[in-house]
Parts: C-alpha cells; sequence; structure tokens
C-alpha cells in the first residue's frame, strides 16, 4: 500500500515538473520517445527490438519479429543479452541504456537487444502497465522460440530485467520451461507482487541460473528471495546517499529504486568491486558472523555484475542463496571490510560501540561499528566487521576507541590482550595485530600495527 502511495506521488511530482524529451533525428532506430502528455491519455502496447553489437554500439537496428534473419549484424551464433526496461511513468527513455548496452557489448561479442516496450509501460496508471508485461512476454516468446529455429541456443540466452522488467523477463522464462541461460533482476518490482505466487513474477525456475540484486524492498522494490542468488545492497532496502524526506522532490521516490542499476553498471564497468558475503540476515553480515566463503569455487564470495555467473555451480548446489553488501553513498561505491578479532581482559563488564581508523600518511579512513551495543568483558573473544569508505594500501597507525556512553563517574579500563585486522578483500596484503593494549572507555589510543606473528 505504501509502494502504490508512493507511486502516484511520483506520478504527481514528474507531472508537475513537466518533464518532456527530445525527438531523435538520426538514421538510428532509437528507443521510443514519448512525453506526459502520452502517459496521461494513456498508451497501447507495442513492442520494439533493437539491435546492437560491437559494430554499432550506439546506433541501434531495429529487428523486424519474422525477418530478422536478413539483418546481417543480427548473427545468431552469438550470445545474445535482452536488455527489459520497466515502468515509464513519464514516456522518457531510461538514462541508463546508451551506458548499459556498450558495457554489455565491452563484456563480450554478444547480441545486444533493448527490448522497448514503452508503448505500454509508458501509462500514468502502474495497473495497466502491469497488465501489458504479460502480452509482451508473449511477444518476446515469440521472437526468441523463432530464433531456436534459426539455430540460435537458449542456454546462450540472458535477460536483465528492470524493475517490472524483471518479472517480464520471467514470464518469458517460464513461457520458454526454465531453458533460458540466465535471467538478471535488478530490483524487481514490488508493487502488486507483495503476495505473488512463483509463477506470477520472477522465481528461480525461469532460467538456469537467476541473479537478483534489492535496492528498495521497503517501497518500489519486492521483498524475499526470487533467484539462486539474490544479493542485497544495504540489507537491500535504504540506500546511502539517498534523501529521507520527500522535500527532496522526485530524487525521494526513485533513488533507492534506481541505485540497483547504478551499482550494475559500476560493477560492469570494473570500476567497483562490490563482493556479497552469503548470510541468513544483514544484521547478521554486520555482526561479522559470515564472512567466510571456502564453500563456494572459485572459493572467494561472489561478486555483484557479469561474472557472478562463475559462482553458478556452487549455488545451484547450495539452493538459493542471500549474499549481503554495504556501499558508500556515491562512486565507486566500494567499501572496503576488515575481519577486526579481539580477545578483552578488563575487569568490569562494558557494553560500547567501537570507532576505528586506519592512518597512511595525511589519509585517515574511519569504520564506526555502531548498529548495536558491543558486550566487552574478561576473557572475552568478540569479532566484528569494520567497514571503511576509503582503501588505503599502506596502513602506519590505527586508533581505536571504545565508547560506553559513560559521562558520569569514574572511567573504567579496558584492556585488549590481541587486536587483529583481516582485509578481506585484499587477501595478498598482511594481517595486522597488536598485543597487550590498556585503554580507557570513550578515550582513543593510537598505535602501530605490527606482523601477526610478532610479539611486544
Amino acid at each position: 500500500m505504501l509502494a502504490c502511495t508512493r507511486l502516484a506521488l511520483l506520478g504527481l511530482v514528474l507531472l508537475c515538473q513537466g518533464i518532456e524529451e527530445n525527438s531523435g533525428g538520426d538514421s538510428c532506430d532509437n528507443f521510443t520517445d514519448l512525453n506526459l502528455s502520452h502517459c496521461f491519455l494513456g498508451t497501447s502496447l507495442y513492442v520494439r527490438l533493437l539491435l546492437y553489437t560491437r559494430v554499432n554500439p550506439a546506433c541501434g537496428r531495429e529487428l523486424h519479429h519474422q525477418r530478422f534473419p536478413s539483418e546481417p549484424l543480427f548473427n545468431l551464433s552469438r550470445p545474445t543479452a535482452f536488455v527489459i526496461h520497466g515502468y515509464r511513468p513519464t514516456g522518457a527513455p531510461p538514462v541508463w541504456i546508451d551506458h548499459l548496452v556498450r558495457l554489455l557489448a565491452e563484456q563480450r561479442d554478444v547480441n545486444v537487444i533493448v527490448v522497448d516496450w514503452n508503448r505500454g509501460a509508458a501509462n500514468l496508471n502502474y495497473l495497466t502497465a502491469v497488465a501489458y508485461t504479460r502480452e509482451a512476454a508473449h511477444n518476446l516468446t515469440g521472437f526468441i522460440r523463432s530464433m531456436q529455429e534459426e539455430g540460435a541456443s537458449l542456454d546462450s540466452m540472458h535477460l536483465i530485467g528492470v524493475s517490472l522488467g524483471a518479472h517480464l523477463a520471467g514470464f518469458v522464462g517460464a513461457n520458454l520451461k526454465g531453458k533460458i541461460g540466465r535471467i538478471t533482476g535488478l530490483d524487481p518490482a514490488g508493487p502488486l507482487f507483495t503476495s505473488a505466487t512463483p509463477d506470477e513474477r520472477l522465481d528461480p525456475s525461469d532460467a538456469m541460473f537467476v541473479d537478483v540484486l534489492h535496492t528498495d524492498m521497503d517501497s518500489f522494490g519486492l521483498r524475499g528471495a526470487h533467484g539462486h542468488i539474490d544479493f542485497y545492497a544495504n540489507g537491500g532496502a535504504d540506500q546511502p546517499g539517498c534523501p529521507k524526506t520527500i522535500f527532496a522532490g522526485k530524487s525521494y521516490f526513485v533513488c533507492d529504486h534506481q541505485r540497483s542499476m547504478f551499482l550494475y553498471l559500476c560493477a560492469l564497468n570494473g570500476t567497483c568491486s562490490l563482493t556479497a558475503y552469503p548470510c541468513a540476515s544483514y544484521a547478521d553480515f554486520l555482526d561479522g558472523r559470515c564472512l567466510q566463503c571456502e564453500a563456494f569455487k572459485p572459493a572467494s564470495c561472489p561478486q555483484l555484475g557479469y561474472d557472478v555467473i562463475q559462482w553458478r555451480e556452487s549455488l545451484l548446489k547450495l539452493g538459493q542463496t542471500k549474499a549481503f553488501f554495504s556501499t558508500t553513498a556515491s562512486h565507486p561505491y566500494t567499501k572496503l571490510n576488515y575481519r577486526v578479532d579481539m580477545v578483552t581482559w578488563n575487569q568490569y563488564l562494558r557494553w560500547g560501540v567501537v570507532y576505528i581508523r586506519l592512518h597512511s600518511g595525511r589519509n585517515v579512513t574511519e569504520a564506526r561499528i555502531d548498529h548495536k551495543l558491543l558486550r566487552f568483558e574478561q576473557f572475552t573473544s568478540t569479532r566484528l566487521l569494520a567497514q571503511f569508505d576509503e582503501d588505503l594500501p599502506h596502513v602506519h597507525k590505527i586508533s581505536l576507541r571504545i565508547n560506553t556512553g559513560n559521562v558520569i563517574g569514574p572511567r573504567y579500563k579496558i584492556r585488549l590482550l590481541r587486536i587483529r585486522l583481516t582485509p578481506l578483500e585484499r587477501p595478498q596484503r598482511p594481517l595486522m595485530c597488536r598485543f597487550d593494549i590498556f585503554m580507557e572507555e570513550n578515550t582513543e589510543v593510537a598505535f602501530r600495527p605490527l606482523s601477526c606473528d610478532s610479539r611486544l
């Protein structure tokens, strides 16, 4: 209900802003460019298929559903990636289309087909767009079957669906009995799908491999797990850097939902290395309980993006897997994670939060482990996850503070028999240790890290 209300408010915001689109005038076949008048009056479904390859990464060629074999650039022996957009309440072409097409073409020699169903998706009435997804899926299914008759292989096809387009991709996969090679769902749409059965939405049976990214589960995105692997950025709901109040305008409604595409583009571009940690919940991940991936082949934690397919064998054996990661507020989004192991020997039980700073020359980055109060008592081993916004390769000093919130009365001593920092995404770097540290609560102590084989 909340998401549907926000959808209605978003339509009013965009209407007031009067967003209009520019029309293309070159010889390329461009994505259908509509405006608010089309959306207000309503559009009927019409599906166009625009082909891009490494030869024409910036100039689409429209494929006719029956006469496509005559297109010289369309090589059916190559893998094919289908890009399927979602609901378009203004009729505007998605801002990310060109970027995604180019990056997909750079990954490998593929046919990239943009499934342009803007006539149908562009309706102020969201229910109408939802109803058209089945018909658009039937249309695309027919085209893929025609490709198959001409010699194309279903297992070489990859459908990338965004929001409502993720469910459309799922319907296509179901029509083809799950024989499509791969479906990627980027924040599958939540409104009208929250109570849907598996055959009414994207689910793991729709393709041989289904990977899903969640960024807005509390509004426009869909809660739960719907792939062989589901990635949850920052827990899958509120994203850092996105506005928290309606006074931010359009961004308040779409920022969390759009973050799924920006994270995926960043991963494809190679500027982000977004390692995710399989875990039961985001809370367990933040508690440092899920920081090992020995069960996976390759023996490392899966990474968001095109190459997650290399973990397919392990994921299919394990069943549905949830994987969590945290990001920064802006590009390149990557946080550097350290596993922090501490052994305390303080006389009195203390509760608090931990702040760790890494120093490299004049550069400093801080991790705040403050999502809950931590327990520090005599001869207790504690494991923490410290997440830093910057990657400092040469750390010469570490600062540590345990804040108990005690502002009156005596300050108690805390003794650490050992602290060890293990860089999780940089296994080639040495572990950093320090032994027998005395500190006061709420007071920062600084020390030089030592080799974990050393002793003071």
